[in-house]
């Protein structure tokens, strides 16, 4: 069932009341000066001492919109390298004003200086902006958490961030990346009950007028003027898209998307953007009422369409309005009671949500209060319960995949121990490759079942089927990496075999169309542990089709070897590092193998510089003794 909190925000985040509070009162403090990039203040009496940044909004439209619809753009990678998905190899999207607000910001240079002599100095960094000082802030959290805490640093604490009615700022990707490194508990986010401002990337530009920005909204307008139909406006051409956008979302909680709403789909754009972190709606009743607190992405999407839209006919002349003057509610000095009060209800069980509108005593009582006053209808209930239906799914099919774990290893026990036979005489690749005895049948059997497995395991992470920090868990990198480097050459040994490179011209294993996503996939893993920069068109486990692809090359006149000088020297490099790391077995050298038949018939002037001339005549010396 879920459950109330118990204190401040339950246990759901470790940010203190007291660092909300300061954030809070910083990210107003910044907006009257606007022209400055941002706001630092030290907070020395808290333990650990805290400096918090805060970053100052816009309301014109052209600080929020780029070109695209929704302007969007990928992120900078460079910048960010862990917001992407791994094994897609796939960035994620981000709104491109705020991130190039962001990069403006970084360029000069203050932001860093103050970063880093917070961390020098082991204060805490609290990062926090209103309205689209929110998206600066996250971004700027990110860029810390990317850049000083991974690889794990010793030096400082990870950042924190705390948003009031902050729009959203990125994809499911981006929102994926940051579950799957862990990093969604730093990002802490207020809203209102009503407050548009988070929901406004869900619409296009084009759905409303562009002369209306923000800044020229006055909250005391009065009802008869054109400040106040202009709110109406705005207010119901964003409620219309993002009750589109979390229909279609809601359909593929539930697998299934009706027709109709696919085709629709196709011809009328949908917002990219997604939440992430800790959100905390309130409900705007008398003391602020019932805090939701609420950690599930895709339950959160629902939750700011159903809570801000119409309860009643009656309500279409007050909740428009309402929905831009809650946005500046965060300021004021009545808004503190959001963070004083401690009636906090965290929904951490979404699945065991009531359906009915009417509590029976307990905590079912409190949840449906909670519930009642962010106006949660019946089936907007049924969609935060499909939210955690689509988690509890995620985790079933891991555990699925984890029991399959025993199989896994004893078909690459047999597969070592083939390789082991193999490494008697020419070693396991072209003995693979021969297939003259029935232990090669064998190894291709279990060869074939252990692709079976894997394929199933990379067409869900494909697919986004499994929890989103499963790419990023040591045990299942450290099996990929094993199950790649033992059974790839396996699978490059039966692609030359076949003489699967002849088919319709030269094509080469490492085309698109040659090397499977199994291997693509746990790679990459790997890759992005290490956090390696060091992008390599092959890697130790594949460097065997660069061998075959070269062999094509230098024989039979395909090519002179001047034509593939360079990537013989770069290959010989690559063999002399992996060597060196025992990443490559010594039975690669063996006399009889496809590497030093190759490597002999090369060009003798070339040979005597070679690099890795040595290993060749070591493991040489060595069979012969």
């Amino acid at each position: 069932m879920a459950a109330s909190g118990s204190g401040w925000l339950g246990d759901s985040t470790k940010m203190s009341r007291e660092s909300v509070e300061e954030a809070l009162n910083l990210a107003f403090e910044v907006q009257k000066s606007p022209d400055k990039l941002f706001l630092p203040k030290e907070i020395s009496e808290s333990n650990p001492p805290e400096v918090i940044i805060s970053f100052p909004g816009s309301g014109a439209v052209k600080d929020w919109y780029s070109n695209r619809p929704f302007g969007e753009t990928k992120i900078k990678l460079d910048l960010f390298p862990s917001l992407k998905s791994i094994g897609n190899d796939e960035a994620a999207l981000v709104n491109e004003a705020f991130q190039q607000r962001f990069i403006d910001i970084l360029e000069e240079k203050t932001l860093e200086d103050t970063v880093k002599d917070a961390m020098r100095n082991k204060k805490k960094i609290v990062f926090t902006g209103h309205s689209s000082g929110g998206p600066v802030a996250i971004l700027a959290t990110l860029w810390v958490l990317d850049k000083y805490m991974i690889p794990r640093s010793n030096e400082g604490f990870a950042p924190q961030c705390v948003t009031f009615g902050s729009p959203l700022v990125g994809n499911h990707i981006f929102s994926h990346a940051t579950r799957r490194e862990n990093w969604s508990k730093y990002f802490l986010h207020f809203v209102m009950r009503y407050d548009i401002v988070p929901r406004i990337l869900l619409a296009p530009l084009s759905s409303f007028d562009e002369r209306f920005e923000l800044q020229s909204f006055n909250p005391d307008s009065d009802p008869n003027s054109d400040s106040y139909k202009a709110a109406s406006d705005f207010y119901f051409a964003i409620m219309s898209n993002a009750a589109t956008v979390t229909s279609h979302a809601a359909c593929k909680l539930m697998g299934s998307t009706p027709a109709t709403l696919e085709n629709l789909a196709k011809f009328i754009p949908l917002s990219p953007y997604k939440p992430f972190g800790t959100y905390v709606f309130c409900t705007g009743n008398r003391n602020f009422g019932k805090k939701i607190v609420i950690k599930n992405p895709d339950a959160v999407l629902q939750l700011m369409f159903f809570s801000a839209q119409l309860s009643t006919e009656a309500e279409k002349d007050q909740v428009p309005y309402k929905s831009l003057q809650q946005h500046f509610i965060y300021g004021t000095t009545e808004s503190q009671q959001i963070l004083q009060m401690h009636n906090f209800v965290s929904l951490d069980k979404l699945e065991e949500l009531p359906l009915s509108e009417a509590g029976s005593g307990g905590n079912v009582a409190t949840i449906n209060t909670a519930l009642n006053d962010l106006g949660l209808s019946t089936r907007a209930r049924l969609c935060l319960r499909a939210a955690a239906e689509l988690e509890d799914r995620r985790s079933r099919n891991e555990e699925s995949i984890t029991k399959k774990k025993d199989y896994v290893g004893i078909k690459m026990k047999k597969l070592e121990e083939y390789k082991k036979m193999g490494e008697l005489e020419i070693g396991y690749y072209d003995a693979f490759k021969v297939q003259n005895v029935k232990e090669d049948f064998e190894a291709n059997v279990n060869r074939l079942e252990l692709a079976g497995v894997w394929d199933e395991i990379i067409e869900k992470v494909r697919s986004y089927e499994l929890p989103d920090e499963f790419e990023g868990k040591k045990e299942w990198v450290d099996l990929g990496t094993r199950f790649r480097r033992l059974v790839e050459p396996l699978d490059i040994a039966n692609y030359y075999r076949h003489l699967r490179h002849l088919e319709g011209g030269l094509n080469s294993y490492m085309d698109d169309k040659g090397r499977p996503k199994r291997y693509r996939y746990t790679q990459r893993w790997l890759e992005h542990k290490e956090r390696s920069t060091d992008k390599r068109e092959y890697s130790e486990s594949c460097f065997w089709a660069e061998v075959e692809d070269l062999c094509n090359k230098t024989s039979n006149n395909n090519s002179s070897f001047e034509n593939v000088k360079e990537r013989v020297a770069k290959l010989e490099v690559q063999i002399l590092a992996w060597s060196e790391k025992k990443e490559l077995a010594d039975e690669v050298f063996l006399k009889g193998t496809t590497l030093v038949k190759w490597w002999k018939a090369l060009p003798l002037d070339h040979k005597e510089e070679s690099c890795i001339k040595s290993l060749f005549e070591k493991s040489h010396e060595t069979k012969m003794n």
